[in-house]
């Protein structure tokens, strides 16, 4: 049996064994995926064991991202862009492959999913982490008219911006991609998106409410088993739609999978399942 993980620290609340299973008897597919907890300062070794166990590919999550970026032989376009890589593919050669199927997975979530327009829309990023890096050229290749990328420490936001001209400027030349803080915020966005963890913990990025177009759509690339903060705020705010990172989680997954297996899964069903789950 082909054997698959999820490596992080921690993960054992990690949805991805599910999800994967899931899509592995849609797919009839008959692969082994766990949850791997590797020690903070052992992700090498960890990875080296899997694979010499007979691993043949790996998710990886927080805080892994950039580890795995340096681990790979190859890495696809979207990971170079990302600076941080989310699957790996042991080949038979003996090089690693690492891919980012982030960013991937938050469009499809949008347009597919949920059916939020991102052509010529201006969109709001809260945040300037890795995660915020891993979804940039997705987005840009859908052709916003503006992103702001606004961030606690205004220095990080105006880095990445730094870092993300040219790539703005090869994926979306109409775009203007700009940063600072959140004081910073102005004018109205018809897409807001939370790419932090505060809401996780009960706190709101401060942002002001008169940041929020008519018909806004607000997502958050967190989610848990009740509303986050952020999705909380947006919605006593009057959002036109809410959204949290389940489906992100999803997708993203079955890019990872497609990369594996060669076969795309049916996310409808599964993520179905997955709403269903929390609610129970």
């Amino acid at each position: 049996m082909d054997k698959y993980a999820v490596i992080g620290n921690p993960i054992a609340h990690s949805k991805s064994p599910q999800i994967h299973q899931m899509f592995a008897q849609q797919a009839d597919e008959d692969i082994m995926y766990e949850a791997l907890l590797s020690p903070t300062d052992e992700f090498k070794e960890t990875v080296e064991a899997f694979r010499k166990g007979g691993g043949m590919g790996l998710n990886v999550t927080v805080p892994f991202k950039q580890e795995a970026w340096e681990l790979a032989d190859e890495l696809s376009d979207y990971a170079k862009k990302a600076g941080a890589v989310n699957t790996l593919v042991f080949r038979e050669d003996g090089t690693i492959y690492g891919t980012n199927t982030d960013g991937i997975g938050l469009v499809r979530d949008l347009v597919e999913n949920h059916y939020s327009q991102i052509q010529g829309k201006r969109i709001l990023i809260l945040g300037a982490g890795g995660a915020v890096r891993g979804i940039l050229q997705p987005l840009l290749m859908q052709l916003p008219s503006q992103i702001f990328i606004a961030n606690r420490t205004p220095e990080r936001a105006t880095e990445l911006v730094a870092d993300m001209q040219e790539l703005a400027q090869q994926n979306s030349p109409v775009c203007d991609l700009a940063g600072g803080g959140f004081n910073d915020i102005e004018g109205e966005y018809d897409l807001i998106i939370n790419g932090t963890a505060a809401s996780l913990q009960g706190i709101m990025p401060p942002i002001p409410e008169s940041c929020l177009a008519s018909g806004v759509h607000c997502y958050d690339m967190m989610y848990g088993g009740r509303p986050t903060a952020f999705e909380f705020w947006c919605e006593d705010h009057g959002a036109a739609k809410v959204m949290n990172g389940l489906g992100m989680l999803v997708e993203q997954a079955a890019e990872s999978f497609s990369i594996w297996r060669t076969k795309m899964p049916d996310t409808k069903p599964v993520l179905e399942a997955m709403q269903l789950s929390w609610l129970a």
